[in-house]
């Protein structure tokens, strides 16, 4: 099915064309042309979500619920034109996108079952006690409440789970919060449709148009604009540390400080501990060349750096890990930028004091192949350089020399995403003291498997300590990333007839 983009913007339900223009750049069919976002597009969205937040923050759980429901049925009815356009303009293969839209459908149904049933809101009641002495206490109870509209903005390596009407916009809206979404220029037709998806499924269920709005692409002084417009009360991000960090800082130097919720990436180490290298290492290697390369390794969960043992079982790792990374083509990647920052960041790594090559690679253009490289623990703690990530199929080797530098590496490490450990029966206490160390790190721990591949689920942490995430308390993925949407009010000695309807 072949989708014609009408390159608008879409605000508060109105197509709306700018004169600033701007053209997609599809690894292959047409290019098309959008409406570059200005800032006084971004303050319409925002006047609109501000206008349209009280109102939709007083709908029922059951009314939120139907239009997430909504929401994902009328994805669903454009999916195979979304599948087209998205692989044409990132090069994803086409069953990544399925996969990706199905995920991004089912995360929509689930959030819709959760706060169906409430317990999201976290309601306690501490009734009166007028004749406690020495004085009495008064009917105290308190429930969640959203906390304002909120601004999204689109990542590049997740086109539908993490852009338009993903897991923050969903978030958002189960919450009760309206959104405006700044779309990523990496996608602009795969944002659009679902954009349409979206305006269409709040027409259906008779909202207000005002609950959400998409402003494409432009410069910097549109998400600058985005994050400093006092209507704003939260910001949802998936992208660079750079980028960012930028925007955190425009949203603690306003006048009104907001959260901003941001997650920025990491390097995700893998600790292969010395009885599962002894016993499968070989396999553990070919295991972490197919999760390290998934999607051009485009994954903020990217297994990038493995730490093991010195030796014989280190040298069996090395070398399965090298044969199944020589095999993978070369893949493209989501934008020519990235490909030439992922040469950038292999190059620096090369270059790193007592590095190793074990696997170079000639990428041309958007393409990329792997690169694997190994470096004495000496040497890593000395250059933290070497923990910066680099975003595509690059593998980094952590040779110690003994368990104890194994933790003393793992203490090395930032905060990150996940963390993970290959372990055997015979590991035990070696992952016993690592333990406390990787809860520290990571929001995530993993045995015996990888990161990439993130379960949508009530249990699942997307997050972790920076600058994995600018919030260690809170997750992008899974029931639990509504709560960064809303904030506690207490009601004390309240009427029923005042009390919001979930409170009564």
């Amino acid at each position: 099915m072949t989708y014609i983009p009408h390159g608008d913007h879409l605000i508060a339900g109105e197509k709306i064309r700018t004169e600033g223009r701007f053209s997609s750049a599809p690894v292959e069919g047409t290019a098309h042309e959008f409406s570059a976002g200005t800032p006084e597009m971004v303050a319409r969205a925002c006047a609109a979500a501000h206008a349209a937040f009280e109102e939709f923050s007083a709908t029922t759980r059951e009314e939120r619920a139907k239009l997430l429901e909504a929401i994902a049925e009328e994805i669903e009815t454009r999916g195979e034109a979304i599948t087209a356009i998205g692989s044409a303009e990132t090069g994803l293969p086409q069953a990544r996108l399925q996969g990706e839209r199905g995920r991004t459908i089912g995360q929509l149904r689930l959030f819709a079952e959760h706060i169906r049933k409430g317990d999201y809101l976290d309601r306690r009641h501490d009734k009166a006690l007028p004749d406690r002495q020495p004085l009495p206490r008064p009917d105290l109870r308190m429930m969640q409440r959203p906390i304002g509209p909120v601004a999204v903005f689109g990542a590049s390596n997740f086109p539908l789970a993490f852009s338009v009407a993903g897991g923050d916009t969903a978030a958002a809206l189960a919450a009760g919060c309206t959104v405006v979404v700044k779309g990523h220029s990496a996608h602009p037709g795969t944002g659009e449709i679902v954009a349409d998806a979206v305006v269409a499924a709040i027409a259906r269920c008779g909202l207000n148009p005002g609950i959400f709005s998409l402003v494409q692409g432009g410069k910097r002084d549109v998400g600058e604009a985005l994050v400093t417009d006092p209507r704003i009360k939260a910001v949802g991000f998936t992208g660079s540390l750079g980028g960012g960090r930028a925007l955190y800082n425009l949203c603690a130097a306003r006048p009104e400080p907001i959260p901003f919720f941001g997650e920025l990436g990491s390097v995700n180490p893998m600790f292969v501990l010395p009885e599962a290298a002894s016993a499968r290492g070989a396999e553990i290697g070919q295991g972490w060349a197919a999760s390290l390369t998934m999607g051009a390794g485009q994954f903020c969960t990217n297994p990038g750096i493995t730490v093991v043992v010195d030796g014989p079982e280190a040298d069996t790792f090395a070398g399965a890990a090298k044969e199944a990374l020589s095999a993978i083509a070369p893949q493209t990647m989501l934008t020519d930028g990235m490909a030439e920052a992922y040469r950038s960041g292999a190059a620096r790594v090369e270059a790193g004091k007592g590095v190793r090559s074990l696997l170079t690679a000639t990428c041309a253009a958007r393409n990329a192949s792997p690169y694997l490289f190994e470096v004495a623990a000496d040497d890593w703690l000395e250059n933290h350089e070497l923990a910066e990530e680099v975003f595509g199929p690059l593998g980094l080797i952590i040779r110690v020399r003994d368990s104890a530098q194994m933790e003393e590496v793992a203490r090395s490490f930032v905060g990150q995403l996940t963390a993970t450990l290959q372990l055997d029966e015979g590991d035990t206490d070696l992952a016993r003291r690592l333990m406390p160390v990787l809860e520290r790190m990571a929001g995530r721990v993993l045995a015996n498997g990888f990161p990439t591949g993130v379960e949508v689920a009530d249990s699942m942490v997307h997050g972790g300590p920076y600058p994995a995430s600018t919030n260690f308390g809170a997750t992008s993925v899974g029931t639990l990333s509504i709560r960064r949407f809303l904030r506690p009010v207490c009601y004390q000695n309240l009427p029923d007839t005042l009390l919001p309807r979930d409170l009564r």
